[in-house]
């Protein structure tokens, strides 16, 4: 494909693959002084082409520049790290997701954490869906009910240690969860005031005289 099947010949959102066998070593490095927004897969080690023999191991680069840019201008910069190509790309969303093959479960998975961000790019915004968030937010409750947590404090701290992209869901989420654990630790406190109602009125009833002690 030409510039010339783009529209006006320019977009903002280029991609390229890298082998690791022929890029500088310090292609991060050079990539990062550009300066441009840019997401990095992790390293694709797994991929294994159609007649079953598997693919060099590769990189896939997106860059997301500020202004639209000639496919010539985007091969500049993909020269300079030994990039193989520059392919447009339509959806950065579609391809942010593509770096994990997170659309693609017949293809072998790669975890989110190893994406490399640089130039302010933020992984995240690019693959969460809506549906994502709500399942991660049930995920979270999930969590706080089989860990009897009930303060949000404690579930902001453990999170951020341990689960940063849980951390990140729960501050843009923090009136929500906040209310959940204010139910969850009323509902509990309530059902333990039932529960001790019940054991006195048993221990009561166990100590008033029967009829048979009356009689005595």
């Amino acid at each position: 494909m030409d510039d010339t099947e783009i529209p006006q010949g320019r977009t903002r959102t280029y991609a390229t693959i890298i082998y690791t066998e022929s890029a500088p070593k310090d292609w991060k490095d050079i990539l990062q002084e550009e300066h441009i927004p840019c997401l990095i897969s992790p390293l694709h080690d797994k991929d294994i082409n159609k007649d079953g023999t598997p693919k060099k191991p590769h990189y896939h680069v997106m860059l997301m520049f500020d202004s639209i840019k000639t496919r010539k201008q985007a091969e500049k910069v993909f020269k300079k790290i030994g990039g193989v190509g520059a392919e447009v790309v339509n959806s950065p969303r579609a391809y942010a997701r593509y770096l994990c093959h997170l659309n693609n479960p017949e293809k072998a998975q790669y975890p989110i954490e190893e994406v490399v961000s640089f130039g302010g790019a933020d992984y995240d915004m690019y693959i969460n869906t809506a549906k994502d968030i709500y399942t991660t937010i049930g995920d979270i409750m999930d969590f706080c009910i089989a860990n009897n947590i009930v303060c949000f404090a404690d579930l902001l701290v453990h999170t951020k240690e341990t689960q940063f992209n849980w951390f990140k869901i729960i501050c843009d989420h923090s009136m929500l969860l906040c209310q959940f654990l204010k139910s969850k630790y009323w509902d509990e406190n309530r059902q333990g005031v039932k529960h001790a109602a019940k054991v006195t009125k048993h221990e009561n009833q166990a100590e008033e005289p029967t009829q048979e002690d009356i009689a005595k």
